[in-house]
């Protein structure tokens, strides 16, 4: 069976189970841990940065979990996918941080950024910068140190190679009102890819429902059958908690564009979607419990944070109890937040 129809099953039958390891997460050790552990978990799907030797990390993490899973007396089924992000400017996705010399030295920013970006000197590490805003949230309004900087690339040259290195998909994140240079950016990512799955990723932050749906028509004329969408509830929503309401907006979005474009255009029908932002164990719960469907579900900073603790004690390609007990975890969270209970 060719991929591309094997990614197609896994989203129709909402199987797909995508680990985000971060747009802006370009620390390529990490990034392969990562994809060792959520490989060997049954993850089937990696997001990382457009970057090929973030690229080739995860496709080397795959290969070790790939290598040793029948002496763990696993059957890892389809190969993880690899999807490549980039993003339009003013998108958190694709920014880092900066303190600005208005900065005060309280130091909360330090414990409150999620990937120990920020070093006691109180000075940003671009790559573990994932720009969740966490670091903002918390400086105190009269000095209001955190400045941003758009991660910018150009993707007509780093797209190309990226595909080169292992990608097999492209996913644009368009959190940004200007629908002219969205479309454009999207046309690029659609040239660099032009036979194979890419996503849309958007949330409602500056779109209105109408605008939302009107985006993914424009979209879906350029991409057909070939577009994925990725319905991003609250960005980075997992950073902040864990429970119904971190992932409600998800849902909520999934169901708009399953009421107001799926079941009313058969052009749609089929388009899969990711759930994503604030996921957690109860996402795919949730989606049950409402009657909406879904493809699959995206999740960064809780599968991040669930294996954080022992990350750096793994050492891929080896198989001791340190890897068993972080594979069981991780493959129990899958299970958990792609089980659809009876609806209630």
């Amino acid at each position: 069976m060719e991929r591309l129809e094997e990614w197609r099953q896994l989203l129709a039958a909402g199987k797909y189970f995508k680990v985000v390891c971060g747009a802006g997460h370009e620390v390529e050790a990490d990034v392969e841990r990562l994809a060792y552990v959520y490989t060997l978990a049954g993850c089937n799907g990696f997001d990382v940065s457009a970057k090929p030797e973030v690229v080739e990390a995860c496709g080397r993490g795959i290969q070790a979990a790939a290598e040793v899973a029948p002496a763990m007396g696993l059957n890892l089924g389809v190969r993880p996918f690899i999807t490549v992000s980039v993003g339009m400017p003013g998108d958190h996705h694709v920014r880092k941080a900066v303190i600005s010399s208005d900065c005060v030295a309280c130091d909360l920013c330090i414990p409150a950024c999620p990937t120990a970006a920020i070093t006691v000197d109180l000075v940003v590490v671009d790559p573990l910068c994932i720009g969740c805003g966490r670091c903002e949230a918390v400086c105190p309004p009269a000095a209001a140190a955190i400045r941003w900087r758009h991660d910018a690339k150009s993707l007509r040259s780093i797209l190309p190679a990226c595909l080169q290195a292992g990608a097999e998909s492209i996913e644009l994140h368009a959190a940004v009102a200007d629908e002219q240079a969205t479309l454009a950016e999207w046309q690029v990512v659609n040239d660099c890819l032009p036979d194979g799955l890419v996503s849309l990723c958007l949330d409602r932050h500056y779109l209105s429902n109408h605008d939302l749906l009107e985006r993914i028509r424009r979209a879906h004329a350029v991409a057909g059958n070939r577009m994925m969408l990725q319905a991003d509830g609250v960005p980075m929503g997992g950073v902040a908690g864990s429970g119904w309401k971190a992932t409600l907006q998800a849902v909520a979005m999934a169901d708009v564009i399953e009421r107001e474009l799926k079941a009313r255009d058969p052009r749609f029908r089929h388009l899969p979607v990711v759930l994503s932002g604030g996921t957690n164990r109860g996402t795919g719960q949730l989606a049950a419990r409402c009657g909406v469907p879904f493809a699959g579900i995206a999740m960064g900073s809780q599968a991040r944070r669930l294996v954080q603790g022992g990350l750096q004690d793994i050492k891929v390609g080896r198989v001791d109890t340190a890897i068993k007990k972080l594979v069981a975890e991780a493959s129990d969270m899958i299970k958990t937040t792609l089980a659809i209970s009876e609806l209630c």
